[in-house]
């Protein structure tokens, strides 16, 4: 009963990440790559705090406690505003969310595998390589599509 409603959260927050995308990569192309990843996280900050104030439960640990390497994700945040905020303006949002998702895909299926970050081994198994490929095949057409787009607006001017 609950998976339903998880996977439908999940798929919200995907359609709502491919829009973010696509705006901070217009905000960044007129403002800023920077400044267009400084107002998310600014933003993101103020409603978060608000969040965790009045709806956390307490823990058990704090970000003062929890194991130091534990931190890094907030970094690696970072990386993915600033390469997405570039890189929409400049292949498009369908191609920039793809690249993403495989990225994604790839890195998951290898923390899965070996156990990597204290998460449960799941070892690689033929549907896991071929999501890899599906993925990786679609990756593909769309950097086609992308070039041949490009080659087609050279040609006409």
């Amino acid at each position: 009963m609950l998976l339903p409603i998880v996977f439908t959260l999940l798929l919200i927050g995907g359609s709502v990440l491919a829009a973010q995308s696509s705006i901070n990569g217009k905000l960044g192309a007129k403002a800023g790559v920077v400044e267009s990843a400084w107002l998310t996280f600014a933003v993101g900050a103020v409603i978060t705090f608000l969040l965790m104030f009045f709806f956390e439960s307490p823990k058990e640990a704090t970000l003062l406690t929890v194991p130091k390497w534990q931190l890094i994700g907030a970094l690696f945040g970072v990386v993915y505003m600033l390469a997405i905020v570039f890189a929409v303006p400049r292949v498009g949002t369908a191609a920039a969310t793809v690249a993403v998702i495989s990225g994604q895909l790839v890195m998951s299926l290898l923390i899965d595998h070996f156990g990597w970050l204290g998460n449960a081994r799941m070892p690689l198994d033929l549907s896991r390589y071929l999501s890899m490929a599906l993925l990786m095949g679609a990756l593909a057409l769309i950097y086609i599509s992308h070039r041949q787009r490009a080659v087609r607006l050279a040609v006409q001017q």
